[in-house]
C-alpha cells in the first residue's frame, strides 16, 4: 500500500504537533504515531518551560546560564535563537488556549529550577507538559489538513539505498523521500511517499533499566537516521534526572519534578543531613549533572538505594498547590509530603545529542527535519539546562515549518519507492528472544554507560552489545515485523552510538563522566 502526503511528521509530542499546525495551512499533513496520540515525553513533562518574561532576568543571563550549564560546548547561534524566540512561542501557545499558572495580578507565576539564576520557568501546577500536549492535539484534530494515524510505527526513513543505489556516510546528497510505516493493528506496512518528513520521536530513556521516559522512548528517530547515514552528534550525553521517586519496577519511574527544588526543597541522607553544598555551591540548585553525580556517589560509598528529598520545613499549603499530582503520587504510595521525606534517585531523562541539525531544523540528509529530543540542536551542548527543552521544540518547530513551506513546492514526490519486501519473513517463534535480549541491552547500559563511567566499562559494554545486536539482526531478517522487535533494534543502534561517542572523548565533561580522565573546572567532586 502507497500513501501521498506534503508533509509527514513522525511523533506527537510538542515538536511534531507544533510543526504541523503551522505546516497544514500550506499542504497535506500526516502524523504517524506509535502509540495514543499523548503517548510522548511532552505528556509526561512537569516542570515547565523556560522563558524571560520580566526584569530583573534578560535573554543575556538565560543564554549565559544555558552556556554555563552546557560545559561550553553549545553552539551559541543556536542558544540565542531559543532564548530570543521564546516570547513569540510563549505567546502563540497561549493563544491557542495554553493556562499557565498566574499570580493574583495577573502576571505569570515563574518558578526556578537547577542552573538557573532567574525565576523563568512558566508552569501549569507540575502538569505543564500536559497541558500543552492537550491544547496541541484539540488543534490538530480540528484542522481539515491534518490526518493522524495513531498505532503506526515508522520503520525506516526512504532514501535511494531503497532505489538500489549504494549509501555510504560519505555519499552527497542523500535525500529522503518518506518512509516505511508498519500499521501495528493490521502488521502491514505502508510506503508513505512525503516531499518533507520530520522526525519529531523522542528520546533514548529506556536504554535504561530506570528511566522517566514512557515506554515509547526507544530512541527510533536516531536509529532510523543512522541506518540512513546521516550525520548523529553529540550522544555521550544522557541526562538522568536526579530525583525520581524510588519505587522498583515501576516504568515509567515518576519525577519528581526539578521545580520542588527550585520551591526550596533539599536532599538529604538517611542521618537528615544535606549534602549537596559539598559538590557545588548552588546546593541542590545545582545544574542536573552535578546533582545525579552527588547522589549517585553518595549511593555508592554509603550502600544506599536512594537519598531523600525534603519539603516538610516548607509550608504545607503552598506545597500542596504548587505540586498536586506530586503530593497524590506520593500520597498512593503512603507517603505525606508534607510530613514525610521522599525516597528519590537518579533516572535516565533526556538526550542532548541526537541527529544533528543547523538553524532551520535540517538534518544532513535532503527534505528531513528533526525536531525536539530527536535532534542535536547545538543548544544543550554536555548538559541540559532544567526546562529548555519544551521551549526549544517550540522554536525549532517554528523554524523548520518557515524553511520547509519555502521549499515544498519545489520538491517531486518520488512514486518509484518499491513496497516493503514480506519475501523470506515469518512470525518470531518465541517472543523471549525479543525481551530477554531488552533486558540485557539495558543491564549493559545501565551497568556500564550510566552517570560514571570508565574505558573499561565501556569497552566491556562494546563488546556485550555487539552480540545482542548480531542475535537481533539475524532475528529481525527472517521475522515479520513487530514493535517489540523494531524498537529492540533502535535500541541497540543507540546503544552503540553512546558508547562510540563516550569512547572517543578524553575528558570528563558535562554528562559524560569517567572515571580515567580528571574532571574539568565545576565537573569534579
Amino acid at each position: 500500500m502507497s500513501i501521498e502526503t506534503d508533509f509527514l511528521v513522525i511523533g506527537s509530542g510538542i515538536a511534531g504537533l507544533s510543526y504541523a499546525l503551522r505546516a497544514a495551512d500550506h499542504g497535506r499533513v500526516l502524523i504517524v504515531t506509535k502509540g495514543d496520540i499523548t503517548e510522548c515525553n511532552t505528556n509526561y513533562a512537569q516542570g515547565g518551560i523556560a522563558c524571560v518574561m520580566y526584569e530583573p532576568d534578560t535573554f543575556e543571563r538565560h543564554i549565559h546560564d544555558t552556556l554555563v550549564c552546557g560545559s561550553g560546548i553549545c553552539d551559541r547561534r543556536a542558544v540565542e535563537q531559543v532564548v530570543t524566540g521564546a516570547p513569540a512561542a510563549i505567546k502563540e501557545l497561549v493563544r491557542m488556549g495554553t493556562k499557565f499558572d498566574r499570580s493574583a495580578d495577573g502576571t505569570y507565576e515563574l518558578a526556578r529550577e537547577g542552573g538557573h539564576t532567574e525565576n523563568r520557568i512558566l508552569h501549569a501546577k507540575d502538569l505543564t507538559g500536559a497541558e500543552l500536549e492537550r491544547v496541541l492535539v484539540r488543534q490538530v484534530k480540528r484542522h481539515p489538513n491534518i490526518e493522524v494515524r495513531e498505532h503506526h510505527f515508522a520503520v525506516d526513513i526512504l532514501t535511494q539505498h531503497h532505489l538500489g543505489q549504494m549509501v555510504r556516510k560519505n555519499t552527497s546528497g542523500i535525500t529522503c523521500y518518506g518512509a516505511y510505516v508498519l500499521d501495528l493493528k493490521t502488521q502491514q506496512v505502508a510506503t508513505v511517499l512525503s516531499r518533507v518528513t520530520v522526525l519529531a520521536t523522542g528520546g533514548v530513556g529506556n536504554i535504561d533499566h530506570t528511566t522517566t521516559n514512557p515506554s515509547v522512548a526507544t530512541g527510533d528517530g536516531i536509529a532510523m537516521v543512522h541506518r540512513a547515514k546521516g550525520v548523529i552528534d553529540n550522544m555521550a550525553f544522557i541526562q538522568f534526572h536526579p530525583t525520581s521517586l524510588y519505587h522498583p519496577g515501576e516504568r515509567p519511574a515518576f519525577l519528581i519534578s526539578e521545580a520542588m527544588r527550585g520551591f526550596g526543597a533539599k536532599l538529604r541522607l538517611p542521618s537528615g543531613e544535606e549534602f549537596m553544598s559539598k559538590y557545588h555551591p548552588m546546593g541542590s540548585l545545582a545544574p542536573r549533572d552535578v546533582v545525579a553525580r552527588g547522589i549517585d556517589n553518595e549511593m555508592k560509598t554509603r550502600g544506599l538505594d536512594y537519598v531523600y528529598l525534603d519539603v516538610t520545613h516548607l509550608d504545607p499549603r503552598s506545597v500542596i498547590d504548587h505540586f498536586p499530582n506530586i503530593y497524590k503520587k506520593c500520597l498512593s504510595e503512603d507517603i505525606d509530603i508534607t510530613k514525610d521525606v521522599i525516597p528519590v534517585a537518579p533516572a535516565a531523562h533526556y538526550c542532548c545529542g541526537g541527529v544533528k541539525v543547523d538553524l532551520n531544523g535540517q538534518t544532513s540528509i535532503r527534505h528531513l527535519y528533526a525536531l525536539g529530543e530527536t535532534s542535536s540542536t547545538g543548544l544543550h551542548g554536555a548538559n541540559r539546562l532544567a526546562s529548555n527543552s519544551l521551549i526549544e521544540a517550540a522554536v525549532y518547530a517554528s523554524k523548520a515549518a518557515a524553511h520547509s513551506i519555502q521549499k515544498i513546492k519545489e520538491i517531486e514526490l518520488r512514486t518509484d519507492i518499491p513496497a516493503w519486501d514480506y519475501e523470506g519473513t515469518s512470525h518470531p517463534e518465541e517472543m523471549i528472544l525479543i525481551t530477554q535480549n531488552y533486558r540485557e541491552m539495558q543491564q549493559i547500559m545501565s551497568a556500564y554507560v550510566g552517570i560514571v563511567r570508565s574505558n573499561l566499562r565501556l569497552d566491556r559494554a562494546n563488546r556485550r552489545l555487539e552480540i545482542i545486536f548480531r542475535e537481533t539482526e539475524e532475528l529481525y531478517l527472517r521475522s515479520t515485523l513487530s514493535r517489540n522487535l523494531c524498537e529492540l533494534r533502535n535500541m541497540i543502534a543507540v546503544g552503540y552510538l553512546i558508547i562510540k561517542d563516550a569512547r572517543r572523548r578524553t575528558e570528563s565533561i558535562g554528562l559524560h563522566y569517567s572515571l580515567d580522565y580528571p574532571a574539568s573546572p565545576g565537573n569534579e567532586f
